[in-house]
């Protein structure tokens, strides 16, 4: 099935320890993540044959715990995209439906869990990309509060932004995934203590009496009808279960999905400055001038998608536009950051959809980049403001599934996951 629907770009056996908390859960593993002695490509062909001589912490940490990976699985070029369509290696297709896209950039972590190719798998988040997938592939995928874990190995695209979050069936394995990669770690600054010694799967209780939901008008407004028919129903259940609801205010995520792109093009044309070919990545191989042998290895190395934003990045940086964009993004960051500190001094978690519409039909949004990118709009705030969160199926609208999103304060994952359990029962 793997081969029909695209979903590996390397199949591999790493095997676990004999015992742990995953023993005999097999894994697939984002191309991002680095992986020692097997292939790493990012879905690029800057890095078709790039074989890192190392592996992430996530990947350590997974044998530790006693999973197997079994492959890396495909996905948009340096996670720039909504659909996986951005891959050099060609599209991933949903399993649910093989004519439309498992959502992106990790859609082929997320195909592998909905397709049974493995029991678990890792993705990256930089502004939905764990929880995007997850909705559109009817599975349950959690973006970790920034720190928690560790993203070393991790081929970075917006380092301020992005996450290692783990997919699954069910919220207690997706929640027993996190426990096992969690935690600080000496080779990545940005990981911190809290939530280290939580116990995110025994969470997972579906006990949400008493628990205060925020339901933000602001990741409502626009949604397809079916989608928030979906949702709403999913929050009636929670209701149902003892849940209160209110209605909150987020303002500030209007300019949440211009913000984000700024933020995430400026630092990943920073990032991708390293790609010339002489210190990483394919060669063009030319002889002469070497801005020129440069501009033809990156012309042949990145895809189109990349390229856009690698300019708009460098654009956004350059001299006498600085202060115009790239300050700008980040003052509405913390903007963005405070509304939601202050809405949660008066709710546990805060709903959503996760996606404001169904998975799109293959080839739909290749020729409109702006459509794919204001996809992204109930997201994008999450990670600007450095938050946890969750997507868990709600339902189908129309034979395709549909994301509740819940979000949480900055490490109050067990909170999400014990709501998100709810949903499921």
């Amino acid at each position: 099935m793997s081969a029909d629907l695209n979903i590996f770009i390397t199949e591999t056996e790493i095997a676990g320890a004999d015992d742990g908390p995953l023993a005999g859960k097999t894994v697939a593993v984002k191309d991002n993540i680095s992986t020692e002695g097997v292939r790493t490509t990012c879905g690029s062909a800057m890095l078709d044959d790039y074989v890192p001589p190392y592996d992430a912490t996530v990947v350590e940490r997974l044998a530790d715990a006693g999973a197997d990976v079994v492959g890396k699985a495909n996905m948009d070029e340096f996670g720039m995209g909504t659909t996986t369509e951005t891959s050099a290696f060609g599209a991933t297709k949903n399993p649910v439906d093989p004519e439309r896209v498992p959502g992106g950039s990790s859609g082929g972590s997320a195909a592998a869990v909905a397709a049974g190719e493995a029991d678990l798998a890792l993705g990256s988040d930089t502004g939905g990309s764990v929880r995007c997938p997850a909705a559109f592939c009817g599975v349950v995928g959690i973006k970790p509060t920034y720190g928690l874990v560790s993203r070393y190995g991790l081929v970075a695209y917006a380092n301020s932004l992005e996450q290692i979050g783990p997919i699954g069936n069910t919220v207690e394995d997706a929640a027993a995934l996190l426990d096992a990669i969690a935690g600080p770690d000496p080779n990545d600054a940005t990981t911190r203590d809290e939530g280290a010694d939580s116990n995110y799967a025994a969470a997972a209780d579906g006990d949400v009496d008493g628990m205060t939901i925020g339901i933000p008008t602001e990741l409502f407004e626009g949604a397809d009808e079916g989608v928030v028919e979906t949702v709403e129903a999913a929050i009636d259940d929670l209701e149902a279960q003892g849940a209160e609801t209110v209605e909150v205010s987020l303002p500030s995520v209007e300019h949440a999905v211009e913000a984000y792109y700024v933020i995430a093009m400026s630092e990943a044309s920073s990032n991708l400055a390293r790609f010339d070919g002489v210190r990483y990545g394919h060669s063009a191989g030319h002889e002469g001038n070497w801005n020129e042998t440069f501009a033809e290895t990156r012309e042949e190395g990145f895809g189109a998608e990349v390229k856009r934003r690698i300019l708009l990045g460098t654009y956004a940086l350059s001299a006498g536009y600085h202060d115009k964009y790239y300050k700008k993004a980040q003052d509405a960051r913390a903007w963005i950051r405070q509304d939601f500190e202050e809405t949660f001094a008066d709710v546990d978690v805060i709903a959503s959809p996760t996606m404001p519409v169904k998975p799109f039909e293959l080839g739909e949004g290749l020729e409109d980049p702006l459509k794919l990118y204001l996809a992204d709009a109930n997201t994008t705030p999450v990670n600007l403001a450095n938050l946890p969160a969750i997507s868990v199926p709600a339902g189908e609208s129309e034979g395709l599934p549909v994301g509740l999103q819940l979000i949480g304060p900055q490490f109050g994952e067990e909170r999400i996951v014990r709501a998100a359990s709810a949903v499921e029962e």
